[in-house]
């Protein structure tokens, strides 16, 4: 079965692209690279031992992406991962992010509709519940208002998603909301590779670790938390893309209970950022060169998943636990060092 993975040279969508080709389906990727690296996708080839057909298509032209279902009109799943995803700038710069993710989204469902295209999966997010008023949050946790654009644009991603659901006779769909992916493929081939200063917490740990930066900010030690920094719930980065893999497996057996299902993927664990910090000093032997800064504009105070949905109904659990994802993350740190 052909599936078409957007912004398959990614994070997440390079180590989804692995675990569907392992797990028999064939994929086609599409990546204007805007926010990642080409080579990526010779990595995760070099990983699965075969070629992977990609387009360096940019998804906010409609008449470049529909070009790629027309060349392609066997495509019987989608998994869309491009967007833009720094909570940091998306507060500096909100209308590149709602032009940038809701056009590129739409542009696809255009697609969708056209070429009948039967199972899709969105990758959203946490952030879609804002603040919540309690945790840790289930799927049906009452959404607060977004704390970022880029929180915006994944409540609004979600309802653009179930809303074109209810038009369409013959597709279903899946949202999949995140919570904190990190780590590395075991292969130590593919991880993350933040363009310029890191927005996420453990790329700048490995990256101040080994140099790269001078010093790490933790964003305020005043929050209401078992330490006063942020909580959040981690989860490996192969564990979020099993998850895509089963989600298609649940859409192609016609297990969904409505036309647009959503899951929650979190480790269920929450972890404060300094929680974080000591597990890579200990897995590492490096000491980290911190300082406590004021509070970051977007950033909520505490969230973790409620996973039983996904565990139950898709059959899904965490292969990793936080050591393996501060080990891995480690390992890839040192192999772009």
């Amino acid at each position: 079965m052909k599936i078409l993975v957007t912004g398959g040279t990614g994070y997440i969508g390079s180590h989804t692209i692995v675990d569907l080709v392992q797990n028999g389906y064939e994929v086609i990727n599409v990546d204007n690279n805007s926010r990642s690296n080409p080579k990526m996708i010779n990595a995760v080839e070099e990983i699965v031992e075969k070629k992977i057909k990609t387009y360096p298509v940019d998804l906010c032209n409609f008449e470049d992406t529909r070009a790629i279902f027309q060349e392609n009109n066997d495509i019987k799943g989608i998994i869309h991962f491009a967007a833009y995803k720094a909570v940091g700038e998306s507060v500096e710069k909100p209308l590149l992010y709602f032009e940038n993710n809701n056009s590129s989204l739409v542009n696809i469902l255009k697609c969708v509709a056209e070429f009948n295209v039967p199972h899709f999966v969105f990758s959203s997010s946490c952030t879609v519940y804002g603040n919540p008023a309690s945790i840790p949050v289930t799927e049906l946790t009452p959404q607060q208002p977004a704390e970022s654009p880029y929180g915006s644009t994944k409540q609004m991603g979600e309802a653009i998603v179930s809303q074109v659901m209810n038009s369409l006779k013959n597709q279903q769909a899946i949202l999949l909301r995140y919570f904190n992916p990190v780590g590395a493929h075991p292969s130590n081939l593919i991880g993350e590779v933040p363009i310029g200063r890191p927005a996420n917490l453990v790329p700048a740990i490995t990256q101040t670790a080994i140099g790269k930066l001078p010093q790490m900010q933790v964003w305020g030690n005043d929050y209401d938390t078992r330490d006063g920094s942020c909580l959040r719930d981690y989860i490996h980065v192969c564990d979020i893309a099993h998850a895509h893999t089963l989600a298609l497996n649940y859409l192609v057996e016609n297990k969904n209970k409505t036309n647009c299902d959503i899951f929650n993927l979190g480790s269920g664990n929450g972890y404060t950022v300094l929680e974080v910090i000591k597990t890579f000093e200990k897995v590492s032997g490096q000491k980290l060169n911190y300082a406590i800064g004021p509070r970051r504009g977007g950033d909520v105070v505490a969230i973790f998943a409620n996973n039983d949905k996904a565990v139950n109904e898709l059959n899904w659990t965490c292969q990793y636990n936080l050591e393996d994802m501060m080990r891995t993350a480690w390992e890839w740190e040192k192999k772009l060092a």
